[in-house]
């Protein structure tokens, strides 16, 4: 098994932009997820381009301050965790990870 390799398999969707906001990577869930939006197509694209206002200015302001954003939706009457952060390398931010959790209806807490 190739251990570097294990987001493309991972159940949930995970998508890689770089510093400048450029969508670098994909998972297949998230190929999946944005089929309709043309999924691994969107590799190259500005994730600015794929989000209506008010969301264009709140990732204007998390990649400005590479300040994470956490939040829940509800999507096809299905609750999911949205958890947005900056990574770095070597000390330098280097892009944004969005993960894309879907929430059991009953979870202890």
């Amino acid at each position: 098994m190739n251990s570097s390799n294990w987001y493309q398999s991972f159940p949930a969707p995970i998508t890689v932009t770089d510093a400048s906001g450029m969508i670098v990577d994909m998972n297949d869930a998230a190929a999946e997820m944005f089929t309709k939006d043309g999924g691994r197509a969107l590799i190259g694209k500005d994730v600015l381009d794929c989000h209506p206002q008010p969301a264009r200015d709140k990732l204007r302001e998390m990649y400005s301050g590479q300040t994470a954003n956490v939040y829940t939706i509800t999507k096809n009457g299905k609750k999911k965790l949205i958890y947005q952060a900056p990574f770095f390398s070597d000390g330098i931010f280097s892009g944004f990870v969005e993960i894309c959790l879907d929430l059991p209806d009953e979870m202890p807490h």
